[in-house]
């Protein structure tokens, strides 16, 4: 089977290698690499380092060095075509079959090359004739000098339907359509894609032409402003980023790689030392785009035109990038002014002002908040509930279940203060330690709470007997406690109800009588043999007597995300678990992390409120030989 050096290639770039060998070595960040004791020897301190961007992996020690596909030979023991079909699968890749044809269609690709480097020679040389003059013009207007012009490689492209078609009649007219450079219309002749249009090459990584970009140079209804190369055997636009190969040792200096919109900007920006810019291909930032920029950086920065259409596409790549954000990697938007573009920020007020922009940028999910909360007027409930289930929505989107945890929990908080502002209680003193104290009061204006019928009573007390967990008790008890935290977590009270169906009748009363209760107080839910109280109540700080009102609602908040997040962790090991016979590694190397979080969970639930109990209780008079106890014997079943 021969497999191009294209294709392997291709190969190579679609997977991560740190991403291949932290499955059985551990992997340490060390700045842009990673590092690790070599796999290959034994040694004591780590010398053995796996670089993303480059692509391979070394050991200082003893030398060992390679690619994906030498690892999955060398360290797997895996022969060539077994290393290379693993990896195709992993990378949703089609292993090329036995084919004579394929031959054919390397030599086809290698003639390719040959006809870009011609068109690319032929498009600077129009630019420097009597037929550029135009060109030049728009250029100079631009502000590009020579050097500019020389780098990058512009050309133009005469207003002529087969000016290029016959400056390139030694290449056959079925290869010239195969590099999208002409046209072909059933059975009319062929003519020249680019006309009238100045001209950019696209290169790949090894710097060669395997595109072109083609900007108008007068604005003209009905005509687009860009056109580029269509798709062709060198050529997918999804997967190629303008500027790449000269952005990416730029990128290695400064720890950064900005994305813009066009062409035009990322060179603006490179004539004005600002060399690390890469544009998408006129389309949406896409996967494998975002995909090729982690390998770079873990925090891109998107820099797009601060008009409408450039909020618009830094939403769209948001929301292109949500699912496949994990640990450490994000996007990062820098916000322009009001109708400037990155070359007028340049060129309108400075270096100095463009690089303050590109290092005060605002975080994915501060992006999706503020593009959601302006989408639409919210003066309404339903406007306010619409703009609710939108952000849940983008976080949902997430497939890493602890950052898809962590975005709802800091979109809703938003939501919440957002929708439900937080009321003051009153009266607070000031305590010998210098924080404000709190006396229990009723809430201003907050209508009596409604009598219980028989019905809801024994409802809520079948509810209450089932009700064993420890946390799930507390956490009831909490927001009897602090009724205006109800509202605050909705959201999360209902997914528990369905996690954790025996609490439904109590989280629905909840729900219905949040602005019936009264904080502190006692209420029809909290009589004996309704809810059973805590087993271990002294463990939170949010059912203890004397806690400070601000530190009590903080781990009530912390508390209802545990015992949200903890049945699910439940499923997902089980789903893990199944997977065993098809991805064992994937499997167990999954299985691990949430039994690993479930720990962390379980410890945390056992932890969170001990301190604050021994502070409070150290500060009513109480010992810590005291608090601990009496936590002893409230804790034993």
């Amino acid at each position: 089977m021969a497999l191009s050096p294209q294709w392997l290639d291709e190969l190579r770039a679609r997977v991560t290698l740190s991403t291949v060998i932290m499955r059985t070595v551990k992997l340490t960040r060390a700045g842009r690499e990673w590092k690790a004791c070599c796999p290959f020897h034994n040694e004591k301190s780590p010398s053995f380092t796996v670089n993303d961007q480059k692509g391979f992996y070394h050991c200082f020690g003893c030398q060992a060095h390679g690619d994906v596909i030498s690892w999955m030979t060398d360290q797997r023991g895996l022969s060539f075509m077994d290393a290379v079909k693993e990896l195709a699968a992993q990378a949703g890749m089609e292993v090329p079959r036995a084919d004579p044809r394929e031959a054919e269609a390397a030599e086809q690709r290698a003639g390719l090359h040959d006809v870009m480097q011609a068109a690319q020679d032929w498009f600077v040389a129009q630019l420097a004739s009597p037929k550029g003059e135009v060109a030049r013009r728009y250029l100079d207007r631009r502000g590009f000098n020579q050097r500019t012009i020389e780098r990058f490689g512009f050309g133009f492209a005469p207003d002529d339907r087969t000016a290029l078609k016959t400056a390139l009649a030694q290449f056959d007219e079925p290869l010239l359509v195969e590099a999208g450079l002409l046209i072909q219309l059933e059975d009319k002749p062929t003519y020249d894609r680019f006309r009238g249009r100045l001209m950019l090459p696209i290169q790949d990584a090894r710097e060669r032409v395997i595109a072109f970009g083609g900007r108008v140079l007068e604005d003209r209804d009905g005509v687009a402003k860009y056109l580029n190369s269509p798709d062709t055997p060198l050529f997918d636009k999804g997967r190629t980023l303008y500027n790449l190969h000269r952005a990416g040792p730029a990128s290695r200096k400064s720890g950064r790689i900005v994305v813009v919109e066009g062409y035009l900007d990322v060179i603006a920006l490179a004539a004005a030392g600002i060399e690390d810019a890469v544009a998408p291909m006129g389309t949406a930032l896409t996967e494998r785009q975002v995909e090729l920029l982690w390998r770079m950086v873990d925090k891109p920065l998107l820099c797009f035109d601060g008009d409408n259409a450039g909020k618009r596409a830094a939403m769209k790549a948001a929301v292109r990038a949500l699912p496949l954000l994990r640990p450490g990697h994000s996007l990062q938007i820098v916000q322009l002014p009001a109708g400037l573009d990155p070359d007028d920020v340049v060129n309108n007020q400075g270096v100095p002002a463009m690089e303050a922009l590109l290092a005060s940028p605002i975080s994915l999910l501060d992006l999706v908040w503020e593009q959601e909360q302006e989408a639409s007027p919210l003066t309404s409930p339903e406007d306010k509930a619409g703009f609710k289930e939108r952000l849940v929505a983008h976080a949902d989107a997430i497939e890493n279940q602890d950052i898809k945890a962590l975005y709802r929990r800091e979109l809703l908080d938003r939501y919440s203060a957002f929708a439900f502002p937080k009321r003051e209680f009153q009266p607070r003193q000031q305590s010998a330690q210098g924080k404000a104290a709190w006396k229990p009061g009723k809430r201003d204006m907050r209508p009596e709470a409604a009598p219980l019928s028989p019905q809801m009573i024994a409802r809520l007390k079948r509810s209450g007997a089932q009700i064993r967990d420890k946390l799930a008790q507390a956490v009831l008890a909490g927001l009897v406690r602090y009724p205006d935290q109800i509202e605050a977590h909705s959201e999360q009270l209902l997914r528990l109800s369905s996690v954790m169906p025996e609490t439904t009748p109590a989280v629905d009363f909840l729900l219905d009588a949040a602005e019936t209760l009264e904080a502190g107080g006692n209420t029809p839910i909290s009589a004996p043999g309704i809810l059973p109280p805590p087993l271990d109540s002294n463990r939170f700080s949010f059912l203890l007597e004397g806690s400070h009102p601000d530190d009590a609602r903080e781990d009530l908040a912390e508390a209802i995300a545990l015992l949200v997040e903890r049945p699910g962790l439940e499923d997902a090991i089980t789903a893990a678990t199944a997977r065993f016979d098809t991805d064992p590694e994937g499997a167990f190397a999954e299985q691990q992390r949430l039994r690993k979080r479930k720990l962390e969970i379980e410890e945390r639930i056992g932890q969170m409120a001990r301190k604050r109990a021994a502070a409070t209780s150290a500060g009513n008079g109480h010992s810590a030989g005291e608090t601990s106890s009496s936590s002893g014997e409230q804790g034993t079943d």
